[in-house]
Parts: structure tokens; sequence; C-alpha cells
């Protein structure tokens, strides 16, 4: 952990080539921006990269401040700047788990407590095995799962969580069943033990077992988007590898978010100045080197994308608790 966190902070003690007017205009003061991860993982490595990207457009003097909070899995952070003052001074970076946490009685607040300002992350989930798995394709890993219910063993990084949920999902439209083994620290001892060959494969975002993949360890079979991703333009979709569209399409997304209510005008200038941030080259260059794809989701849109979500997993999460 240490060790990633001194890489993060060597990649971005360099100059940031973005140049920013002053573009914000009403903070008299630092801006806390709250993380509610660990320290070293996606969601702290892709909010403390944009905050740094965007540092030039604060006044002189002030800058963004970034105060991880995990605990409670993250939503102690998540309420406490739902319930703070709406005037742009404390921001928290959202994930996809503020879609399904309040479906599963885990949290109180929900997408319409923030407001959501830009996307630093939307990256879709995938099947990753072993390099020399017998499964070649993603036809043959669901055929093998039908031939065997039960018995292939996927891992995710705790029941409830969205690699958990994305295998549900595959269940649900593919009739099938896995045996699923939840590694509750974290998707990175599941893509370990996946490389032990304890586990069968893995349900993951694609940066989270580059390394591996990258090193031929691990292989992956296929993504649940309508597009196959940027970093492995060969991994086929799930449409494309099953040859039918069933809907399968589940991404990890991390949202930059103030509190509800925002008044416009600041919401306007924190949206146009993220914005800016994301569109430019250093910055997507910078994310990419980490194994994150960057998008450029933001305003309307990422809030669209939250509310689309939150609906999602109400569905899929009332289902699983049927069975």
């Amino acid at each position: 952990m240490r060790k990633m966190s001194l890489v993060l902070a060597a990649a971005l003690s360099v100059v940031v080539g973005q140049s920013f007017a002053q573009t914000l205009t009403y903070p008299t003061k630092n801006i806390e921006v709250v993380i509610p991860k660990n320290p070293g993982g996606g969601t702290d490595t892709s909010a403390r990269t944009l905050i740094e990207y965007s540092k030039n457009a604060m006044p002189k003097g002030l800058m963004f401040v970034p105060d991880n909070k995990p605990a409670g899995n993250g939503v102690a952070g998540l309420i406490e700047v739902a319930r703070a003052k709406p005037d742009g001074y404390k921001l928290v970076m959202t994930t996809v788990e503020l879609a399904m946490f309040p479906h599963e009685g885990k949290s109180p607040v929900t997408y319409a407590d923030f407001t959501p300002l830009v996307a630093a992350i939307a990256d879709p989930c995938a099947v990753v095995v072993k390099a020399d798995s017998p499964y070649k394709t993603l036809k043959e890993f669901i055929d093998a799962t039908k031939a065997n219910p039960g018995k292939i063993k996927v891992g995710n990084s705790g029941m409830g969580a969205i690699y958990h949920l994305a295998a549900l999902n595959i269940e649900r439209k593919l009739n099938v069943k896995f045996n699923h083994i939840p590694y509750n620290e974290g998707v990175g001892p599941a893509i370990a033990s996946l490389v032990g060959g304890h586990i069968d494969a893995v349900i993951t975002t694609p940066g989270a077992a580059k390394s591996q993949v990258d090193a031929g360890a691990l292989r992956f079979l296929g993504v649940m988007d309508t597009k196959r991703f940027d970093l492995f333009p060969k991994v086929p979709t799930f449409q494309e590898a099953l040859g039918q569209d069933l809907g399968l399409n589940m991404r990890a997304w991390a949202v930059l978010a103030a509190p509800a209510k925002l008044p416009a005008n600041i919401t306007k200038e924190l949206v146009a100045t993220f914005t800016t941030t994301v569109k430019s080259p250093d910055f997507q260059a910078a994310m990419m080197k980490q194994g994150i794809m960057p998008v450029v989701i933001a305003g309307d849109a990422a809030a669209a994308m939250m509310k689309e979500d939150h609906d999602t997993y109400k569905d899929l999460i009332e289902e699983s608790k049927k069975k």
C-alpha cells in the first residue's frame, strides 16, 4: 500500500500540463474532498489524480484537500457530505456502491442526496480467468457452468458488492449457477487466488487485473458493456461473445459530487472545471498509466448514470433476496 502511494505521489509530482484560468471564483478557503475508500485503491487514485490536475483552477493559495474516510465501507463519508452545507466546500467521490447500499439496508443516502459533478471512472465489469484456463472463450465458460451448476468457483470482492451482483446478473440472464467465493478484503486477494489456481474466475474491472494480464498470468473472456474496452480492444463484449444482447452491461463508477441543492452558479463552475480536467490529455495519460480508462461523463449525464444504476440494482437486489 505504501509503495503504491509513493508511486502515485511521484507520478503526480510532475508539472501539471493543463493550463487553467482561475475558473473557480467562489472559494475563499480550501475545498475538502472526501474519499470513502482506503488509500491506494482505484477510487483513491482517481480522486487524487482528478484534484491534482484541477489544482490550478483554484484561487492562489487555496487547494483541494483529500481526506480518506473508509469507515463503514465508506458509508460514513457519504453521509457526512450528504448532510453538509451545500456551499461547494465539501465534495465526495461517490462510488457505484451508492446505487447498491440503500437497497441492501446499508446506507440511508442515495444518489438523490448529491449533486453529481463529474465521473472519474466508469469501467465495465469483466470476466477474467487464468491464462492456462481450459475456457478459451466466454461461451466455453458459460457452457461449462451450465453443465456443472454450482461448481465453477467465481471470486468477488464481497457478497453484495458490485462484482458479486454482476455474477448474480449473469446467473439471472443466462440461467446458470456459480459457486460464489467472497474476498471481503477486496478484489486484490480474489485476483491473487485466481493466479494461484484456487478459483476458476474473477469478475472485476479490466484495470484491476491489467498487470497480471499484461504479464501473461491471466486472460479476459469478455466485458459487460455495449462496446469493447479501449485498454483491451481484442476482448469481446458479452453480446459479441454470446451472440445475443442480454442487457448484461454493468460498470464500476466513481463520481465526484457535492451535497444536493448546491447553488446553480457553484455547480456550473465545478462541472466546467472538472470537465476541463477529464478532457485534458495530461490527465487522461495519467489515468491510463494507473490502468484506469478515463471517461468524460459530467453534470446531467453523470446524474442520469447514477439514477439508472440505482434503479438497476434495486431490481437485481430485490430479485436476489427472493432466492
